[in-house]
């Protein structure tokens, strides 16, 4: 499976804003060089890049960043989301109308993975199930940001007290990653 450098390029923007770019420098550090090669390099926006890159990336953030506490990639997952719908991806929102947001849920998802499909099952008019099938490779991290990159989506298209529970995780053993999303 392979991941969007747009992705890889949101860890790396918020590991600047937040934590200068010693932080930066600290996660290439603990890092293979060949990995710090990929980094160091050009990350284009659009290409494709490994997921196992992405998840090696993930853990050093986790360890060196975060203290071990992988709630740092919800914040991750929102601040791409602000990137990205404020950029390039900004057609994507449909201000005042969230469910009409989760209803591209797949059409967002090859935008940023090249394996599997993701499914939104509205369940009443402020509510929903969003599930990811199929991908071939997973990680509770990757997970993280899912939740906090829908969540702030979710915002930003007028949703407020958002609440998003992952009911399955692939990582954890399930057939499928699975949230029940919903806002007032």
């Amino acid at each position: 499976m392979q991941v969007r450098g747009a992705v890889l390029l949101a860890r790396k923007a918020f590991i600047s804003k937040h934590f200068g770019d010693e932080g930066w420098d600290k996660v290439l550090r603990a890092m293979p060089d060949e990995d710090q090669a990929v980094f160091k390099g050009m990350i284009v926006h659009s290409g494709w890049y490994s997921f196992e890159l992405a998840e090696k990336l993930d853990k050093v953030i986790v360890k060196e960043l975060g203290d071990g506490d992988r709630k740092v990639f919800e914040k991750i997952g929102s601040q791409s989301a602000k990137e990205n719908l404020t950029g390039v991806h900004k057609t994507f929102l449909t201000p005042g109308d969230p469910q009409g947001f989760m209803s591209q849920a797949n059409s967002i998802y090859r935008f940023y993975y090249n394996t599997g499909n993701r499914t939104w099952e509205k369940t009443g008019p402020q509510s929903g199930v969003l599930t990811t099938h199929g991908a071939e490779t997973f990680s509770a991290i990757d997970c993280l940001t899912v939740i906090g990159w829908h969540r702030t989506a979710l915002e930003m298209c007028g949703a407020k007290n958002v609440r998003i529970q992952e009911e399955e995780c692939r990582a954890g053993g399930g057939k499928v990653c699975r949230y029940r999303i919903s806002w007032d």
